[in-house]
């Protein structure tokens, strides 16, 4: 999977970039954000960060489900639902032929992006910063090439008194987007972006000047889809047997890049536990902690995207209610849960650690550490599996024996005592990794290791 999806990312952009902010493209550097987006943060992960468009990393997702049994239909529209204490009915009909068909379901979990008619229909209200601006992106063909001029740039953010936007190209360089935040006249005032000043002449000029080129700069717009920044998080994750995620729980304007990941980062947390709740190894108790884990995380990070928003793109905003900046490791890796499906939490009210000084606390993601194996390495990551996960450290043969009498418990001892170290691992201890990476337990030392299992596993089984 991680093959594919980098194969996909390296044929839409070239990878490791730049982030910076211009006048023109052709112009002065303004600011740098980063020289490398992957500068700094090596060692925290056993993959990089990459670039993708929702357009590459979609078949890759697809294909896959359908390889694990997954049922997809297209064109297909979500006309009614309803729930009950037992489950969800839907009713959905086709686009291509008018067929209509009805769905019963355990759960269902709306991911029906910023404008979701589920969360609408559920009464959820978004709170947050709202709507900031009206915004369109200008998709265009031009050689730009000259212009980047050998510089590898991932983000280009433009600068103008009468433009604010920000560039992607292509990796040919032939190609490209540019999303218009706002467009000033000479006071400074914004320029309502209707139809008639973003028609294809218009779109033209606008990305001339953000080029920096002259008004025959051969430039040809392939489309231009108007949407509206907007930073808000919905009130409510879940209402019975109804889960939102993605954009339809939370919405964010792009500075920083993270509503797609925090998305993906709802489900990872939620998959897990409807697993066990459909399976019948847990309560649907245990769906609670998905809106008291995320959701605070998610609002924090719709957050961070408006300051982002205000320091890189319209310092015009106020800023004197910002929320204190927190770095972006700190954002993508460094969350830290807080609820009845963690054992022990994280003293303090802070909802990120910086992941560069992880220590394996509980309601904190496993940290990365190469382990050596008959041939080869690999990450403390790949040892959590689609269960629950035992590690222990170096001289906690007795828990390695102890799970070996527990089903669904996979279990590892980590012989490095220097890795032990690094992520505070006492040399009879051991550490339960949730299936989604989070450390759920841990513990220095035991007097009856079997027991101690046996006590922590009921934790989830019993919610």
């Amino acid at each position: 999977m991680q093959d594919a999806v980098e194969k996909a990312a390296a044929k839409e952009f070239v990878q490791d970039g730049a982030i910076n902010s211009v006048d023109t493209l052709g112009g002065l550097e303004l600011a740098s954000f980063y020289q490398s987006f992957n500068e700094g943060v090596e060692e925290l992960s056993s993959t990089r960060r990459l670039f993708i468009t929702q357009i590459g990393l979609e078949p890759v997702l697809r294909e896959r489900a359908v390889e694990l049994g997954g049922e997809l239909r297209f064109s297909t529209e979500l006309t009614h639902f309803s729930q009950d204490e037992t489950g969800v009915f839907a009713r959905l009909r086709s686009r291509d032929d008018g067929e209509e068909k009805r769905v019963r379901a355990q759960f269902m979990i709306a991911a029906d992006g910023a404008h979701s008619p589920v969360r609408k229909e559920l009464g959820i209200p978004m709170s947050g910063r709202g709507e900031i601006t009206q915004c369109a992106t200008i998709y265009f063909k031009a050689d730009v090439r000259p212009l980047i001029n050998g510089r590898n740039l991932s983000v280009v953010y433009v600068n103008q008194p009468q433009l604010l936007a920000f560039f992607r190209f292509s990796i040919a360089g032939d190609a490209g987007f540019l999303a218009v935040f706002a467009l000033l006249d000479e006071q400074g005032r914004r320029v309502p972006l209707r139809e008639e000043n973003i028609s294809s002449d218009n779109c033209a000029t606008l990305v001339r000047a953000a080029l920096g080129v002259s008004p025959e700069f051969p430039v040809e717009i392939e489309d231009v889809q108007p949407w509206t920044a907007t930073a808000a998080t919905a009130a409510s994750f879940r209402q019975g047997n109804i889960l939102l995620a993605g954009d339809a729980a939370h919405v964010m304007p792009p500075t920083g890049g993270f509503g797609g990941n925090t998305g993906v980062a709802d489900v990872h947390n939620l998959a897990w536990k409807l697993a066990m709740v459909i399976d019948g190894r847990a309560s649907p108790e245990l769906l609670d902690s998905y809106d008291t884990e995320r959701r605070p995380i998610a609002d924090m990070t719709v957050e961070q995207a408006y300051r982002r928003y205000v320091e890189r793109v319209d310092p015009s905003l106020p800023t004197s209610d910002l929320a204190p900046n927190i770095a972006d490791t700190a954002i993508e890796l460094g969350a830290i849960y807080r609820s009845p499906a963690v054992a022990g939490t994280v003293q303090g009210d802070d909802l990120t650690e910086a992941p560069e000084q992880a220590i394996a606390r509980p309601g904190t993601r496993l940290p990365h550490h190469w382990l050596q194996v008959e041939g080869g390495e690999v990450s403390t990551l790949d040892l959590v599996g689609r269960g629950f996960t035992l590690i222990a450290g170096p001289d906690g043969g007795a828990w390695i024996e102890a799970a070996s009498r527990v089903d669904d418990l996979d279990a590892y001892r980590i012989a490095e005592r220097d890795i032990a170290k690094a992520i505070s691992l006492a040399d009879h201890g051991a550490l339960i990794i949730r299936p989604d990476g989070v450390v759920g337990w841990r513990c220095d030392e035991a007097d009856d290791e079997t027991s101690a299992l046996a006590e922590v596993l009921s934790l989830w089984q019993a919610m």
